[in-house]
């Protein structure tokens, strides 16, 4: 299978910048090496969402770098587009890169002119610029503030500012580290919205979304990997890496009671009246079955109006990966 994006074998090593006042006092020690990727192997399928989870220091911008061309890997290769990114002129036209360091953009620009600007460095033909960057704005929701400076915009609208520019030359495949970093909650859901809505679901744009958000991961993403200390530890479908190891298996009983000194092969996580019924959250105990559980609650005169499997979400699926990897976890 030919994949959108593709990396094998990454790896990636930088050395650890010192200070200068460490330099006075140990000039002749050996400078740190920091394994940011260690043999990372991925593929991402044209017209998905791929969602690149991981802890802060785990590779996540070091692998987007070097799939948008910005850092060249050690060792392995690279391949966005059908392109090796070695061969940077033929991957640049192919991606738009999204992240949130404002610092890239013309401060004392505005919006308008940035776009502008960044139309000239994309190659985007000056006979359709004006209309291009016109359109892109009134999709990003820009067209009213696009002549403001780009200092005087909130977190919001320089993100989706950000969005436009990445967009301006068309490019099949986005790679997107954090997005929605720094944004209140109403401007990160717009933005989720934009990106599945829009991004993906009208113009089948490939996305690769770098990000530590687990329950927006959850809701963009067809597939994910995780990322910890520069390996990938698991990928799939969010489904199957958060049933992975699943653990514990949780169940909700709806009952009329909760039978004093209840004792069967699973122990109460939480307890609540809702709807007039008692409901009990249960973790079965290891080796235990939910049909025990429910014949003892009926054996003590309970009834039980409803019984439903609580499916474990992402982040507890995180939370295993992590502590099944303990050097990783350090």
């Amino acid at each position: 299978m030919q994949y959108a994006v593709e990396a094998s074998g990454v790896a990636k090593t930088f050395v650890k910048k010192r200070s200068v006042g460490e330099l006075v006092r140990h000039p002749f020690r050996r400078a740190e090496r920091v394994r940011a990727l260690r043999g990372v192997d991925l593929g991402v399928c044209a017209g998905e969402i791929f969602g690149l989870l991981g802890p802060n220091g785990a590779g996540k911008t070091t692998l987007l770098k070097i799939l948008s061309c910005l850092v060249l890997p050690d060792t392995g290769r690279a391949v966005v587009g059908g392109e090796d990114t070695v061969q940077e002129g033929k991957v640049k036209p192919k991606i738009g890169l999204v992240h949130s360091d404002e610092r890239s953009f013309y401060w004392r620009l505005s919006g308008r002119e940035n776009l502008t600007f960044f139309s000239h460095l994309y190659d985007v033909p000056r006979r359709k610029m004006r209309a291009r960057i016109d359109e892109l704005l009134r999709r990003v929701d820009m067209h009213e503030d696009a002549d403001r400076r780009f200092a005087d915009y909130s977190s919001g609208m320089k993100q989706r500012l950000a969005i436009a520019r990445a967009l301006l030359h068309d490019p099949p495949i986005l790679l997107m580290d954090e997005p929605t970093r720094s944004l209140d909650p109403a401007s990160a859901m717009a933005l989720r919205s934009f990106v599945r809505d829009e991004l993906n679901g009208r113009d089948r744009k490939t996305i690769l979304l770098a990000t530590h958000n687990l329950r927006e991961a959850e809701t963009l993403c067809d597939r994910v990997a995780i990322l910890v200390r520069g390996r990938i530890r698991r990928i799939g479908t969010v489904d199957e890496v958060r049933r992975w190891d699943a653990g514990e298996r949780k169940f909700r009983l709806d009952v009329d009671r909760w039978p004093p000194g209840f004792r069967g092969p699973c122990r109460v996580l939480s307890e609540e009246e809702a709807d007039g019924v008692r409901r009990v959250t249960i973790a079965l105990e290891r080796g235990g079955r939910l049909d025990g559980v429910l014949r003892a609650l009926l054996d003590s005169g309970a009834a039980v109006h409803a019984c439903d499997r609580i499916e474990p979400d992402l982040e507890e699926a995180f939370s295993r990966i992590l502590e099944s990897e303990p050097e990783a976890a350090s």
